[in-house]
């Protein structure tokens, strides 16, 4: 059985003007004393300078900090598809995904990454006994919140409490399973896409209750147009993949990363 707390470890950090929360994110994840921690960055051109500021990080950690610059606001969810081809490429027994503007606290990582020890995914959740949100979020925040979480859950008949969640820890061999040709969406519908897959496929997933705090420095990018147009594409998720079985995962030893 992995030792998936103390192996080798790769974190995908998509970024959009996080130049100042990036080096708070590196400086704490760091000080967890992992064993071996790779990280990639997708950095979507953000005009505040992250991209800099990674590059700038990266003589920290020679070898095992990659940035990956790309040219304008090209969506959460093929961010995460460039992040995990690359760290399927490091071949760590453990990809994680977390946001990097510290509402997801990496001291938070170590308990998920022993929860992969009994599942193939580890969701960071909001919505569990002992999960929690931000006391500065307003109620209308909170109910839209909880409002898509039921609704992605009835309409896909998920057994998470928090599909939306974007706090997860893969087992390698999950992703390869997943297979990540198959998902499209980008956004965060990108999250519901994820974990309908995974579960269709037959993936365990187990939910670790976490704080979700509100950012402190900059702009949070959702809004409710955004979360109002993921609504009617849970409806599409559901067709595209509604006759998925745990016998179409991928047996592709590697995937290709996309162009």
């Amino acid at each position: 059985m992995v030792d998936y707390l103390h192996s080798p470890l790769t974190v995908v950090l998509p970024t959009y003007n996080e130049a100042d929360n990036l080096p708070e994110v590196v400086r704490i994840l760091r000080n967890l004393r992992l064993s071996d921690l790779h990280l990639i960055i997708v950095d979507d051109g953000s005009p505040d300078g992250t991209g800099q500021v990674a590059d700038s990080l990266v003589r920290e950690m020679p070898g095992r900090f990659k940035v990956v610059h790309r040219t304008g606001k090209l969506g959460l969810g093929t961010a995460y598809l460039a992040g995990f081809h690359l760290a399927l490429q490091e071949r760590t027994p453990a990809v994680v995904q977390m946001d990097a503007d510290l509402s997801h606290s990496p001291g938070d990582l170590p308990r998920l990454l022993e929860r992969l020890a009994e599942c193939d995914v580890a969701v960071g959740s909001r919505y569990v006994p002992g999960g929690r949100l931000d006391l500065r979020w307003g109620r209308g925040r909170r109910l839209l919140s909880w409002w898509g979480n039921f609704y992605s859950r009835s309409v896909l008949g998920l057994g998470l409490h928090d599909v939306t969640a974007g706090f997860k820890a893969w087992r390698r061999e999950t992703l390869l399973g997943i297979g990540l040709g198959r998902i499209h969406s980008n956004g965060y519908i990108f999250q519901v896409e994820m974990a309908y897959v995974a579960q269709k496929l037959g993936y365990r997933a187990c939910e670790v209750p976490i704080y979700f705090e509100d950012r402190t420095v900059g702009r949070s990018k959702m809004d409710t147009q955004v979360k109002l147009e993921a609504a009617w594409r849970v409806w599409q998720v559901r067709w595209l993949h509604r006759r998925l079985t745990p016998e179409d995962r991928s047996r592709e030893s590697e995937t290709r990363m996309p162009v």
